[in-house]
């Protein structure tokens, strides 16, 4: 059996409940795993303590809380990896944003907090994840394609497979989210200039 036979099989078992499925796919997928982290963590501060083998961690621990992970092939199960690390990084920004505050309990110690996000970048942050929310209700498969190819690091060809839709939609799709999501965290943010990214 070739490792990419292996990855979708124990992909699919991971879809059907396979308790165990989850343990045969992470050190799998490793390298990759971690190369999504570092492309996530790449948008964040340059001196932040959180590593991409943490992100990792931190992914692989919310994703083995989940009976099923819904998911076919390499492509997708990657997907919803870079997704959950989203996730972890949104939470650290709202934990950040409400120690500021000083109301709410945090999740996570405000030491880790503060070495990990400034303010700044946990409001830009949670302005493109509210961003991305608010797209999705105008303009689902543009907020996919941005899931796939800004957060999960997929490829446009990765994306067009996982999706089920040609490399040109892709593109087409994320150009167009893309100026739409600037468009409204510049507005969130009372921006001057554009951001960059996603």
């Amino acid at each position: 059996m070739t490792r990419d036979t292996a990855i979708t099989e124990w992909v699919r078992r991971l879809g059907a409940g396979d308790g165990q499925a989850l343990e045969a796919v992470i050190p799998l997928l490793y390298d990759e795993l971690r190369a999504l982290a570092g492309h996530q963590l790449r948008q964040e501060r340059p001196d932040h303590t959180l590593s991409a083998t943490g992100l990792v961690h931190e992914a692989w621990l919310r994703l083995s809380r989940q009976r099923r992970i819904a998911a076919e092939d390499r492509a997708q199960f990657l997907s919803i990896a870079g997704a959950t690390m989203r996730r972890v990084l949104v939470d650290w920004a709202r934990t950040k944003k409400r120690a500021k505050r000083g109301g709410g309990q945090a999740d996570l110690p405000l030491s880790a907090v503060e070495e990990f996000l400034t303010v700044e970048e946990a409001e830009e942050l949670l302005a493109l994840d509210d961003a991305l929310a608010r797209l999705e209700v105008v303009n689902e498969r543009g907020a996919r394609v941005v899931e796939h190819r800004f957060f999960a690091g997929l490829s446009q060809e990765e994306t067009a497979e996982a999706l089920g839709i040609s490399p040109k939609t892709v593109q087409r799709a994320w150009v167009a989210a893309r100026a739409w999501l600037r468009k409204e965290v510049q507005q969130d943010l009372a921006l001057d200039p554009p951001l960059t990214a996603p």
